[in-house]
């Protein structure tokens, strides 16, 4: 019996922001941005709506944040409370799937096709359609948080969908629409597609998927297989599964300095810092890391990143600390003022049980 696929897109909105406003009554109705404030150098993590109006978005210069939406209000990070926030709404959404992955802290698939099953698939994806509505309201009643849902026969459709109707949104792509409704979209829309496939395609023409289909060639900078594949996606065809997501990966911690500095001794003391963040989330989560990362950005915005497999995993916030500090000096990375500095630990293994020997009596 053929499965057809149900996915469902969950996507919170402006979640930062909006866990800020729901902890803070007096913040309700107003343009908030969580991130570096404007008089230091740093960039927006998340804007309310209310913020957005203004042309505010995530990853834009605090300064020139300020300067669109000038009753704005900044609030710095709380990376921790944040977190938590998205362990708790994982938890109440993963039931109403079949399989869950969690693709960031505050979105993830479901796949909902084995509850779903009926004649055709655009009946499958209509019979999604409460499920998704008890999903958010289960959020909103047990978080206080809206979250925006897509509904399509793929994780390519049901992210598309996703983003249609935010904050708050529920839309539903049926598969007899997909190529007409992807088509109309700017070619950005497509997964895969960043800054330099999408100047490539603007110079060849390209501006809306549905020209996709008209190139025979891949234009400069472009391999015909990449050309392929986004010619696919432009079809709707997206045979990605949805995997469940149990492991974390990586764990990271930077700092942006408010000045250009090659202070060793300010340099020194913000990597004693993250190397106890570090630590800490490690020990918290039962971890060893059998790789570590240092990062370094300088005043022109040049950013370089060096890494290394250690040969005995670390967990100690002393031992993260040196092995950042020999990689930096092995690849002479202090060279020069330095805009932002930090730590990354991978390959994370659950901590080795060890065990005791006793003297015998």
């Amino acid at each position: 019996m053929r499965i057809f696929p149900v996915i469902l897109h969950v996507d919170m909105d402006a979640f930062f922001a909006s866990v800020e406003q729901r902890d803070r009554p007096e913040l309700r109705g107003l343009p908030v941005i969580v991130g570096s404030p404007p008089g230091r150098r740093g960039v927006v993590c998340a804007a309310s709506y209310e913020a957005r109006a203004f042309g505010v978005h995530s990853a834009m210069p605090s300064n020139i944040a300020q300067k669109r939406c000038p009753k704005a209000i900044f609030l710095k990070p709380d990376m921790e409370r944040y977190r938590n926030e998205s362990i708790q709404i994982m938890r109440l959404i993963a039931p109403f799937g079949d399989q869950i992955e969690q693709v960031s802290v505050d979105e993830a698939y479901l796949d909902v096709s084995l509850q779903c099953q009926l004649a055709d698939h655009d009946q499958s994806l209509h019979k999604a359609l409460d499920l998704a509505r008890k999903l958010k309201d289960c959020v909103k009643q047990e978080r206080g948080l809206t979250i925006s849902v897509g509904i399509g026969g793929s994780k390519l459709m049901a992210k598309i969908a996703s983003d249609f109707d935010k904050p708050d949104g529920l839309i539903l792509i049926p598969e007899r629409d997909k190529v007409a409704l992807l088509g109309a979209l700017p070619i950005r829309r497509l997964p895969g597609v960043g800054k330099v496939t999408e100047e490539a395609l603007l110079a060849a023409g390209i501006d809306r998927i549905n020209l996709l289909k008209d190139l025979s060639h891949p234009p400069t900078g472009l391999s015909v297989n990449q050309l392929q594949h986004l010619q696919s996606l432009a079809e709707g065809r997206d045979d990605r599964s949805v995997r469940e997501t149990t492991s974390i990966k990586r764990i990271s911690s930077e700092n942006t300095f408010d000045e250009d500095t090659e202070d060793r001794r300010l340099i020194r003391q913000c990597l004693r810092q993250q190397a106890n963040e570090l630590s800490g989330k490690l020990l918290s989560r039962s971890l060893h890391a059998q790789g570590i990362q240092v990062k370094v950005r300088y005043g022109d915005y040049t950013t370089l990143s060096r890494q290394i497999s250690l040969t005995d995993p670390i967990q100690r916030e002393d031992d993260i600390y040196r092995s950042a500090c020999r990689l930096l000096g092995k690849h002479q990375l202090v060279s020069r003022p330095l805009r932002l500095i930090g730590i990354g630990v991978y390959t994370l293994r659950e901590s080795p049980v060890i065990q005791l020997l006793l003297p015998l009596e």
